[in-house]
Formats: structure tokens, sequence, C-alpha cells
């Protein structure tokens, strides 16, 4: 299928050939009929990705910010492949179409193939042929609505969501600055609100457009027209509400904003223009200053968005969802009017040209929708389930000289920067299929690794009988599952870590080992492979009497935003991190792990059968610019001081220290890759045995247990935790 994306990195446009979207539970397949192009927020994307590297960081100083803090913690080349990497793909374009439901997952009841709806999400509701799109942010369109006033759906929400934010009353006054897309909108609601409107805006053509559609006047900013208004509107007490539309970087809207409110005015932001308030005029009338986000509560809620959980409508009155059906339902009634709005509609085919002529100014719009020639209905309802990998022999040596053919089911940041860099210019790897959630990231991984093929579907993964090898790379929540069916398809498993969430998630893993007889299965602890800590190791020396050992892990705050915060489905931050550092302890060591005692913050004491102890302490409110992970290890009167991958020594009757500075933090990655991918060719074993691999998760998952039972954990390895003999 065909989807418009750009590359951020050199401001490409494409309409590129991606795999389709599967079907999954909880959404529905949609086939797109209109898209919507946002004139504001759409085209500031394609904006900024045509400036250089400098004018991207100047638009984006909070992505800087995140950049630096990477530096600090990761170093300054790990950060460097990272940023690139992100920057050097393919981003989707657009968020608001109307289509008609093609396939209809698990657990969807109220629409049907056939049926019309609006959607959103710059995640699923993009400039493609076909989108899945997940519960709340879908709405089935009222009969008799025009597919192409449905397209905009989701802008009407947004605007409606600003509004809401206002608070308007019957007989208020109201400023609109900003008479684009989103302002027209507002002009409209506030009219149906029972608002006097007038609205400031540089062009006269949307001036005109603002005034036909309800707004008592509308003029240039700097005319002094609308000050005029106002003050008769007013009697002199100036606008109950403005409502910011406008970008730019320019600060005369905020400014003509305090100029014109009455005393206690509400000023409310909805576009994203420059907000430096001039503090005497805000405080002096005690101005009361409100963001609108999106298109109302629920965005960016992942458990609202992705997992289909609803507010109560007692508590949250209008939601996403809610404004949606509303702005459809206002259409579909000839209260809110779109068609004046529509100023070009383009085929999908010619959307490159179409993006082209508005960021040049050839084409000047207040709204542009693409239009889907071919969107057609399936007859019959699809409801799609999970299939489960039939069981086959794993296999042993590979012949000499063949490749070894490998797929990955997840292809997100960490992979693209710490696990693929290393395979894609390798002679002795064959990248076969790239099986991913979003058709878009798919398509990426391979145009940047060179994947024969992409899907959204596992099964093409787990099916093919040539791979040898396959990479689980996906949030935590799926690692123990996908885990399981690999191993029962009869491939070798490289999961990043956490293997598993519970023990009965383990025990599920440990029982596809016996069932198909196929214990090739490694989980991402690079740490154990890091050359820097494999040095200090053989420094040390043989270890004869028990050990001590410390682990401080500066983790920091997550972003707000980060999904390691969805605990209820990934678990929590220390059970999908904290395996890493308990392996690296028992590598350490030699040997894993037989009690745990954790308390609340975290720190958990590790006791070894030799009597070593470890604590790691896993912190949140250290300083981001202490390093990430120090340790010591202390035994046999000599200490081993090790600091974050950069530099390490070993204290014993005469001090060794590392020559160097390494070329950055090398935490083990390629080690790791190449150690996997030696087993796999020589059918020898698998660099970590399976018992260790339970035993680290096990006594991961018993730091939660202890902290909530304040008591230790006696960690007992389930009864299979390997292949039968």
């Amino acid at each position: 299928m065909k989807q418009v994306v750009q590359n951020y990195k050199s401001g490409e446009l494409a309409l590129l050939d991606v795999p389709e979207p599967a079907c999954k539970p909880g959404g529905v397949l949609v086939r797109t009929v209109y898209s919507l192009i946002s004139t504001g927020t759409e085209m500031m994307k394609v904006s900024e990705a045509s400036m250089s590297l400098v004018g991207k960081a100047k638009a984006r100083p909070d992505q800087v910010a995140k950049v630096m803090q990477s530096v600090a913690t990761n170093g300054l080349s790990a950060t460097y492949r990272k940023v690139t990497s992100k920057l050097d793909s393919y981003t989707p374009l657009g968020y608001s179409l109307c289509g008609i439901v093609e396939q209809v997952g698990d657990g969807i009841t109220d629409v049907a193939v056939g049926d019309l709806v609006a959607c959103a999400g710059n995640e699923h509701a993009l400039h493609s042929e076909l989108n899945w799109v997940p519960k709340n942010l879908y709405s089935r369109v009222p009969a008799g609505v025009d597919p192409r006033h449905a397209a905009f759906g989701t802008v009407g929400s947004i605007a409606m969501q600003g509004v809401r934010r206002g608070e308007p009353q019957i007989g208020d006054v109201a400023l609109v600055i900003g008479l684009g897309l989103i302002g027209q909108l507002v002009v409209q609601l506030l009219v149906a609100s029972g608002v006097r409107v007038v609205g400031v805006d540089p062009d006269p053509e949307r001036c005109k457009l603002a005034e036909s559609l309800g707004a008592l006047t509308c003029a240039h900013p700097a005319s002094g027209i609308v000050d005029t208004a106002v003050d008769e509107l007013t009697h002199g007490a100036g606008v109950d509400q403005t409502y910011l539309a406008a970008g730019g970087n320019t600060n005369d809207p905020v400014e003509l904003a305090a100029k014109l409110s009455r005393d206690r005015g509400r000023v409310i932001d909805i576009g994203k223009c420059k907000l430096d308030l001039p503090w005497n005029a805000y405080y002096e009338k005690e101005l009361d200053v409100r963001f609108s986000r999106s298109y109302g509560p629920g965005r960016y809620d992942p458990s609202y968005e992705l997992e289909g959980r609803d507010y109560p409508i007692g508590q949250v009155r209008w939601t996403e969802r809610r404004n949606l059906e509303c702005v459809l339902d206002l259409i579909a009634r000839d209260r809110l009017d779109v068609e004046p709005l529509i100023t070009h509609v383009s085929d999908f085919s010619s959307a490159v040209d179409t993006y082209k002529s508005l960021n040049e100014g050839a084409l000047k719009a207040v709204a542009v929708l693409f239009r889907y020639p071919d969107a057609v209905a399936r007859t019959e309802p699809v409801i799609t389930s999970a299939r489960v990998g039939v069981a086959s022999s794993p296999a042993g040596a590979l012949a000499p000289g063949q490749p070894v053919r490998l797929g990955f089911i997840g292809a997100g940041n960490y992979a693209s920067s710490m696990l693929l860099p290393h395979l894609v210019e390798r002679a002795d790897v064959e990248l076969k299929h790239v099986a991913t959630t979003s058709a878009l990231s798919g398509a990426n991984a391979r145009r940047k690794f060179g994947f024969a093929a992409a899907s959204t579907d596992i099964d093409d993964v787990l099916g093919d009988s040539s791979i040898d090898a396959v990479f689980v790379v996906t949030r935590h929540s799926s690692h123990a599952e996908l885990t399981r069916q690999a191993l029962l398809a009869g491939k070798a498993v490289f999961v990043e870590k956490p293997l598993a969430l519970s023990p009965s998630e383990l025990q599920k893993v440990l029982d596809a080992i016996e069932e198909s007889g196929n214990d090739r299965l490694q989980v991402g602890f690079n740490r154990r492979f890091a050359p820097l800590l494999h040095e200090a190791r053989e420094q040390f020396g043989p270890r004869v009497g028990p050990a001590t050992v410390r682990y401080l892990v500066n983790a920091g705050r997550l972003d707000h935003g980060s999904w390691y915060n969805q605990t209820d489905t990934e678990g929590s931050r220390f059970a999908g991190e904290g395996g890493h550092f308990i392996d690296t302890v028992s590598w350490l060591l030699d040997a894993d792990p037989v009690s745990v005692y954790a308390t609340g913050d975290v720190q958990v004491t590790l006791t070894y059968p030799d009597g070593s102890t470890a604590v790691i302490t896993y912190a949140e409110t250290g300083s981001s610019g202490f390093p990430k992970e120090t340790l010591d290890l202390t035994a046999d009167g000599k200490v081993l001081k090790f600091d974050d991958f950069v530099r390490a020594s070993v204290y014993s009757r005469k001090k060794w220290a590392s020559s160097r500075l390494p070329k950055g933090r090398d935490k083990g990655q390629a080690a790791e890759v190449n150690a996997f991918l030696e087993a796999v060719r020589t059918g020898s074993p698998m660099p970590i045995p399976v018992a260790s691999l339970a035993a680290t998760t096990l006594a991961t998952l018993a730091a939660q247990t202890s902290v909530a039972n304040a008591a230790p954990v006696r960690i007992e390895l389930p009864r299979k935790t390997g292949a039968p003999a």
C-alpha cells in the first residue's frame, strides 16, 4: 500500500510502498476515503524538516535538551548513533481522515465492516491507504454526512477542545487570533454557542471567510478596526476570552491578547505560537492563561488511546472520542459548515506535489483534502486472532559458508541504534524479514538495513522455514509470548530484556523449551559482554573467598510520556531493566543468586551460594550529571572499581587502571550479537545457560515481591530450566 512519509534529516517527501497494517484486537482496519492536510501543524513539520541541523535545533529546543541529557548518560558515540538513526528515518504525516471499516478486530462491537468512520491520531489516522485505528480514536459517521466533511473530525475536535477550555457563555465576546483552519472552526463553534466573535489575521481573504461564517468583525491586527469593535461590543471592558490559533515566532498575538482582554479574562493557547508573556500586562489584569491539549482528555494517555479504556462520563464529560462524535453531530445538523474551508482536493497519487506546492506558497489554502479513488468496502467482517506457532525441531550447525538468516519482530529505536547497525554490514548475515506493529517502521527498517521483506504480521517471520534465528525487540509485555512462539517454531531466539514479567510467563517459556526440545535462547543482557568489564575481570583474577559488590544505577527520572510508565501492562521499571544489573553481578561472581531482599526505594540485596552479597541501588532521584552505572567488587584483599563503561581499575598488590578512555561507552551490544550468531552458526551452546536466564528473571521479579512483603524471597528455579536430556 502507499503512504505519505518524510525524512526529517533530508526533508525528502515520498509516497512510499509500505506493508499493510494488521488488524489487531481492540481496533479496526480502515480504508481511507479522504484525509485532511492540517495546513498549520503538518506544514510546520514539513518546513522544519527542510532546515539545517542548526535550524532544527532552534525549532525544537526541547529535543536538544533530551540529546544533551543522553550524551551525559550514554556518551557521545551512542547518542550520535541514536539521534542520526532517528533523524534518518521516514516519519508519517497526517492525523485526520474519514474511511470505510474493512476489518474488525477482537473486542470491537460498535462498528461493522462497511461502516463509514472518522479517525484521529498522528499514529493511526495517517495519509495512508489503510490504517489500524484503536477503539477510542474513531467514531461512526452519521447518515448523510459527506465523507469529505467527516474528514474534518479531528481538527474540529482540536478546535472544540480549545473552545471548551475557554468556558464561553451565551452573550460573551471572544477574540480569535489567527484565522487559519483551526481559527475558522473556533469561530463557528463560538457562534454556535451564542458568543459574539471578532477575529484578526493578516490575510484579508481569511478575514472575509470568517465573517461569512458568523464573525462580526475581522481585520488585520495592526489596523485598529478590531480594537474599535471590541471597545464598542464590550463598552470598553475588553473581551471575555481570547483564543490563540496563530503560529509563528512573533510575540504579537500574546501582547494583543493582553491589550484587548477584560479584567480576569481568559487566554487560551490552541496553536503553537511564541508565549513570552508581558508580565505587567498579564499581572495587572490577572489574566487566566490556559492551554488546550489537542483533541481532548485521553490524548497522550496510552491506556485510553491504545488500550481502549474510556473515562467515566460522570468524571470526564468530554473525551477525545466524545469530542469527535460531537463535531460529526454538528456537521450532520448543519451547525458546523466545513465546505467553505475546502480550498483544494487532490488525488492521493499527487500527494508529494501537493505538499511541495503548499510549502513553496504556490498553493494558498485553508484546508486541503487527499482523495483515495479506489477506496472500497469489503462485505464481510474479518475477526483477527493470534496464531500459535507450530512446534518443530531446532536446527543444528549451519552448512559451511551459509549466512545466518535473521528475522526481526520489532524495529524500534533500540533495535535500530544498538542491534541492527552491528548486523547490516556483515557478509555472514542475511536480514530476511522484519515484522513491526507500524507499517512505516517496517518500511524504514527495510530501507535503512536492507531487509528482504517487511510486514506487520509476526507469522511472516515465525512461519518462514528459511529463517534461522529471530530477534524479539518489542515492548516488554509481549516478550514471553513471542519467545514461546518462536521457540515452538524451531527458531533460535534473541529476546531483549526482560524475558518475562511474571513467574507464570517464565514457566510458559520453559514449557515451550521442554515441548520443542529447543533451548536456543539468549536474553539481551549485554553488559556481561562489555570489553572494558571483561578486561577488569581478567585483571582482578580468580576469586577464592566470598565477595561484596556495590552497584549504583543512577537511572534518573522517566519522561512523562515514556511507555516505561505503563506499569499495568509493561511491568515496573525495575522489572523491565533490573535484570541487566543482576545478570552483570552474577557473571562477575560466576553464580546465580539464591535469595533477594529489597526495599522500596529500590535497593536490592542479593545473596549467592558461597556467601557473596551484592547490593544494587536503583535510583531515580540522582543528578543527571553523575555517571549512570558505578560498581565496586571487593574480595581476597582486592577491589575492582568500574565507572560507567569509561574507566576501570583494580587495586591489589599492584594497581591496574585502564590504559586509555574507550571511544564512547561500549556496553557490549556488538559482542553479545557476535556470541549469539556464533552459537547459531556452529550449533554450540548459547552464551548464557537457560538456568541462569531463569534465575536472573526470577530474582528481578522477586524484588517487587520482597518490597510488598517486607521480607527476603528465596529463589527456587522452576521445574523446567532447559531442554530435556
